[in-house]
């Protein structure tokens, strides 16, 4: 398994060992050991699996507010999507910057999101399904988002696509607008 730096400090792609052979193929998609040797000392305590049907389906940008705020660890188990980071702690060098990269089942690829990021990730493909697990439990209390077209961060979407949002996306604010207690620097 190979853990690796993105253009966003804290931020991971991760690229799992696939075995293959003429019966198919086998991974270790996490392993805590691993990733603690990499520095992720991460408590997993929930998994999420979403199906989304149509491609351009847009979910996020996403987070949830400290106490609650979550550690994401997202990869893509049918089709293929494009997943965002955001830098949202306040003071960071990096604040509003954005990393993308495409993760679908064919890739393999993981990322590992910190708190004090933002997520969210375009369907490329037809029913399109990720799985993802967080180091806290949702709670629509801390529940918080921005929109997905914030000319702020300039997030570069894949152009072809239409993007099909929830009515909660839709009404997300900018990023100078959003609620956050997220500092760079603090530990959490």
């Amino acid at each position: 398994m190979g853990i690796y730096e993105s253009e966003l400090p804290g931020v991971k792609v991760i690229e799992p060992n696939v075995f293959s052979d003429h019966r198919g193929w086998f991974m270790e998609s996490f392993s805590d050991e691993w990733f603690i040797k990499e520095g992720i000392s991460t408590v997993f305590v929930q998994d999420n699996h979403s199906l989304s049907v149509s491609s351009g389906t847009l979910r996020g940008l996403h987070y949830q507010l400290i106490p609650k705020a979550q550690a994401k660890l997202v990869r893509c188990t049918r089709g293929a999507i494009f997943d965002v980071a955001i830098d949202i702690r306040k003071g960071s060098p990096a604040f509003g910057m954005w990393f993308g990269i495409e993760l679908s089942a064919v890739n393999r690829k993981q990322l590992f999101i910190p708190k004090g990021f933002a997520h969210g990730f375009m369907t490329l493909t037809d029913d399109t399904e990720v799985q993802y697990k967080v180091d806290a439990f949702y709670d629509p209390q801390f529940d918080r988002g921005i929109k997905w077209n914030d000319p702020a961060i300039g997030i570069v979407w894949p152009a072809s696509l239409t993007p099909i949002l929830s009515a909660k996306d839709q009404s997300n604010p900018n990023l100078a607008d959003i609620e956050n207690n997220f500092i760079y620097g603090e530990k959490l």
